[in-house]
């Protein structure tokens, strides 16, 4: 089963953060503060059921969380 993910990135243009679904090419919501935009980005991931990503400033991923239909127990 595919997830849907959603990211917290950074916008070098207006500076700031995005809310962005993985795939999309442009960004769902725009926020100043990084907290924001993961409340706003973990609250759509939660309804999904889907997985959060949140980028550093350099625009590597940082954090990841999985919302939903994750395997009990986890393999590993």
């Amino acid at each position: 089963m595919n997830k849907k993910s959603f990211h917290v990135l950074p916008n070098s243009d207006k500076g700031g953060w995005d809310s962005k679904v993985g795939g999309a090419s442009r960004a769902s919501k725009h926020f100043d503060k990084k907290q924001d935009a993961i409340d706003y980005s973990r609250e759509q991931s939660k309804k999904n059921s889907g997985e959060l990503l949140i980028h550093n400033k350099d625009g590597k991923i940082g954090q990841k969380n999985s919302h939903g239909n994750d395997p009990f127990p986890p393999k590993g």
